[in-house]
């Protein structure tokens, strides 16, 4: 058995960026197509922090890994382009929840079924069990804290 090709080490994390940047791109690129051209990577993270039930900015915050003043901005832009709305919370009237919209709900969806479906071309371009050795390796090496909402904010700051 040949041994594998000596690459330089700083190669695989630009390869798995780039992977990374082609779904992210591909996703966008078809969220526009369908009503959400303003959406933006970081957008995504923002309204997982949200999620189904809302959260406050301070709770955003946390979520993302960023102040609450950053969460603050964040949900300014999302509740400008209608994808969140803020709301007196129903436990304590003093505060507010921020909650998805149905078009907030509705860019979510659509990236649940894009991802799916550009899944679907990575399987078909690499093949089935090379794909899913792909994944399972990565699961392997990456720790079950790395699947974490702040990774916006772990880019920039």
């Amino acid at each position: 058995m040949a041994e594998p090709e000596e690459r330089a080490g700083f190669e695989l994390p630009l390869l798995l960026f780039a992977g990374f940047r082609s779904i992210i791109d591909e996703l966008h690129g078809e969220l526009a197509a369908h009503g959400h051209p303003d959406v933006r990577p970081a957008y995504g993270f923002a309204l997982q922090a949200v999620g189904r039930d809302g959260a406050s900015a301070g709770g955003i915050g946390r979520r993302l890994g960023v102040s609450k003043q950053a969460a603050g901005k964040t949900v300014e832009k999302l509740e400008a382009l209608g994808y969140v709305e803020r709301v007196d919370d129903p436990q304590d009237g003093r505060r507010k929840v921020v909650r998805l919209t149905p078009r907030g709900t509705d860019v979510l969806v659509r990236s649940a079924r894009e991802f799916d479906r550009i899944r679907a071309e990575w399987v078909a371009s690499l093949g089935a069990e090379r794909m899913a050795a792909m994944e399972a390796g990565l699961r392997a090496m990456a720790p079950a804290s790395a699947f974490r909402l702040d990774a916006a904010g772990w880019f920039t700051g």
